[in-house]
């Protein structure tokens, strides 16, 4: 009997030791993965990526747990500059823009940071709108003020401009991506709407002022049914009238989705009720505060036209039947199916666990992105499209797929390592 005790007590101590040698042989390995798998992340050499991309997925001693956790929580942030930096310069596709920072000056690379992107109004600049909010957003947010030139914010190149700036924010300065907004004054106002609804699965909130929309780009506000909407306009605004706010809390109302709206009825000197009054800012930075970004909600609405087809969230429209496309200025260059408003919707609803029910319309074909958050991979999906079994078997997660997505979102928080294809059945006439 002490024989079989002694030789279960080696058996045990033995285990240890090498579970200790192995952790030891181990240990650079995982410094050397951790090296890769950033720099697939970060590079901007597309044959280096595709390189790094073909190290990971040949080494077959990595697993998807290790590289999810590795984008979560290993990401090293070294010290940066701190204050005002008025004039930095950013390439967006070959063209150079102008670039306003406010960081905090007890910024601390350990610690997750908010981050506001503010859109200024026609006729100024990113820098001119750092003041306005520096006093009051304290030592809790990054402010990133870009220049749009002659604040053409409803462009695809401000578009552009405006996702290259959180990017680039992002991989200096520690930004928690659960506290990311946008938010802009005047024409800057009107970016916030058009950018914030087209990438909605981005923001912890949008905060537009002064503005409006179109009203071909209505339908898009169904896009924020989840992301938290704060709305400011002056009731004596005469360059954008008030009713053009009011217009579009009628249709967040009509959706049921909720939104602060605060109408003022003070004036400027010089620009009458059109401006964004300091008083404004307290109640503005007390709802920043409060809002945190659900990165996986349980139930997306997208409406897209034909040029925006990236993801959004853990869905993505892929191909659709004929519908509008926006031209680079998406307000003014409108078609006949842009004056009809015809945009293709996917209503996307994880109803049970790992029962995902679809509503399309105008969609041929969409991609769902899953995880173990959304769904159990080890047990079967089933996918109801328009009330039709789309799919329904097993599902396989794929390191080539977690590291693609995580390339392409730059978001630790939206990992995907499964990518489901599903074909629209064309309804009976």
């Amino acid at each position: 009997m002490k024989r079989r005790l002694l030789s279960g007590v080696l058996v045990v101590i033995l285990a240890v030791l090498v579970g200790h040698e192995t952790d030891a042989v181990a240990a650079p390995l995982s410094v050397d993965l951790k090296a890769q798998v950033f720099r697939y992340l970060d590079s901007t050499d597309t044959d280096e990526a595709a390189r790094t991309l073909q190290a990971l997925l040949s080494d077959s001693n990595i697993t998807i747990d290790q590289v999810r956790r590795i984008i979560q929580t290993e990401r090293d942030y070294t010290p940066q500059p701190t204050g005002t930096i008025p004039d930095e310069r950013i390439d967006v596709q070959g063209r150079a823009y102008h670039l306003a920072l406010s960081v905090p000056l007890t910024y601390e690379p350990t610690k997750g940071y908010g981050l506001v992107v503010c859109l200024h109004g026609a006729g100024f600049t990113g820098e001119a709108y750092l003041e306005r909010w520096q006093a009051r957003l304290g030592e809790d947010y990054v402010l990133a003020c870009p220049t749009a030139p002659m604040g053409a914010w409803f462009t695809r190149g401000a578009e552009d401009l405006v996702l290259a700036t959180i990017r680039s924010v992002q991989r200096r300065y520690h930004i928690d991506p659960d506290r990311i907004f946008l938010t802009g004054m005047s024409n800057g106002g009107i970016g916030a709407w058009v950018i914030g609804m087209h990438h909605a699965p981005l923001f912890a909130g949008i905060a537009p002022m002064a503005s409006g929309l179109d009203n071909v780009l209505i339908p898009f506000l169904a896009n924020l049914h989840s992301t938290p909407i704060y709305i400011i306009h002056g009731a004596k605004d005469q360059v954008m009238p008030a009713e053009l706010s009011r217009t579009i809390t009628k249709e967040l109302t009509r959706l049921g989705y909720p939104f602060v709206y605060r109408e003022h009825d003070r004036e400027h000197p010089m620009a009458g009720g059109h401006y964004f009054p300091r008083e404004e800012l307290p109640e503005l930075v007390i709802w920043l505060n409060a809002q945190r970004r659900n990165p996986l909600p349980m139930s997306l609405t997208v409406v897209r036209d034909a040029s925006h087809f990236q993801p959004f969230g853990w869905v993505r429209i892929d191909a659709t039947d004929p519908i509008a496309a926006f031209s680079e200025d998406l307000v003014s260059k409108r078609d006949d199916r842009i004056k009809r408003r015809e945009y293709a919707r996917l209503d996307a609803s994880i109803v049970a666990p790992n029962r995902i029910e679809v509503q399309a319309h105008r969609v041929q074909r969409y991609s769902l992105f899953l995880n173990e958050e959304l769904i159990d991979s080890s047990k079967p999906l089933v996918v109801l499209t328009n009330g039709q079994v789309s799919f329904e078997g097993p599902v396989t997660p794929s390191l080539e797929t977690l590291l693609r997505q995580a390339r392409l979102r730059q978001d630790s928080r939206q990992l995907f390592p499964i990518h489901l294809a599903i074909q629209v059945r064309k309804q009976p006439s």
